[in-house]
């Protein structure tokens, strides 16, 4: 592939240093979307600015490490710590054990001491929380694991509602998919925006997901049944069309008096509280990317006023848009 032009971060370091080495770090029964997502960013990132990036995985063991679905993959041994740049610590089942590895927790806290970056995917953060690494930073991981999690490691600040999480230069992410978030963001924070985003449209995915975005979906956590599945994803895709109760009703071929009545005994939500809460998802996804002004999210979010979606905002999340903003660009910096 031809590299792309990078705008104002053609003179970044990383396009004309020496090859960064991205090492991840795998264990018996990890999660093998957690290695294989992010290193398949990575991989295409070099595509664009080659010799930027050189990949290793890494295990305890080495050779064939059996991942969860009892594929494997190939590992080299831990090596040199002091010549890693960003270490990716997988998650996985095989986390429970892997928190006891001593030999891999010392590999890990000797990276900390030199490598620029150190990172985890998913259940991950449990060997980066054993290794003293976390304590006192601001760290996610999947939300499955967020009681167990705070319960082990009390001085780390968890937040479980985050895809990821960047706290200097420790780098935490939630659950699978969410690795290859992390992995656009740190390509991003390397290569620039333009390289991350060609990234991002070769792996076919949404470019990109802003750290604060929830890990949680409105749709998932209404409880619509199949009744009103096709409904809920309508108005999530036409967030601007009237989506009055009276409208709603029509288009579900029912009288306004019952489809408020049913919709509300099967969504445990009002039509207009659940039409507020899918704004507000797209709204806070937005507004904490950062690339649209606030009249303009407001209009594309339906609530047509900002001053509308900002006691909207106040209401779900108790600050208005412009706070989430900052706190989302500060995560970045």
């Amino acid at each position: 592939m031809p590299r792309i032009s990078l705008g104002g971060n053609d003179n970044h370091p990383l396009i004309s240093a020496m090859p960064r080495a991205i090492a991840f770090v795998i264990f018996p029964d990890f999660q093998i979307i957690d290695a294989a997502g992010p290193i398949g960013a990575f991989e295409i990132a070099g595509r664009y600015c080659p010799g930027t990036y050189e990949i290793s995985v890494r295990a305890s063991l080495p050779g064939e490490v059996a991942s969860s679905s009892g594929v494997r993959m190939c590992a080299g041994p831990l090596g040199d710590p002091a010549a890693i740049d960003t270490l990716v610590v997988v998650g996985g089942d095989g986390s429970r054990l892997a928190r006891e590895d001593t030999v891999l927790l010392d590999f890990v806290r000797a990276a900390a001491k030199s490598a620029r970056r150190i990172t985890s995917v998913c259940s991950g953060a449990y060997v980066l929380a054993e290794a003293g690494l976390l304590d006192g930073l601001r760290a996610t991981t999947h939300w499955s694991r967020a009681d167990d999690f705070a319960r082990r490691y009390p001085a780390v600040r968890l937040d479980c509602d985050r895809i990821w999480i960047r706290d200097g230069e420790v780098w935490t992410s939630a659950g699978i998919t969410a690795g290859i978030d992390l992995a656009l963001a740190m390509i991003e924070d390397d290569l620039g925006e333009a390289v991350a985003r060609r990234t991002a449209q070769q792996l076919v995915v949404y470019h990109r997901r802003p750290s604060g975005q929830s890990q949680f979906s409105v749709l998932l956590d209404m409880e619509g049944g199949d009744r009103f599945a096709g409904l809920l994803t309508w108005i999530r895709e036409n967030l601007t069309a009237d989506l009055s109760v009276e409208a709603l009703a029509a288009r579900s071929g029912m009288s306004a008096r019952n489809f408020a009545r049913a919709f509300s005994t099967e969504t445990r939500l009002t039509p207009a509280k659940a039409v507020e809460r899918l704004r507000l998802e797209a709204a806070r996804t937005a507004v904490e990317d950062g690339t649209r002004g606030i009249e303009q999210i407001a209009a594309e979010a339906g609530f047509h006023d900002p001053e509308r979606m900002r006691r909207a905002f106040v209401r779900a999340f108790g600050q208005p848009p412009q706070a989430l903003r900052r706190t989302a660009r500060a995560e970045t910096l």
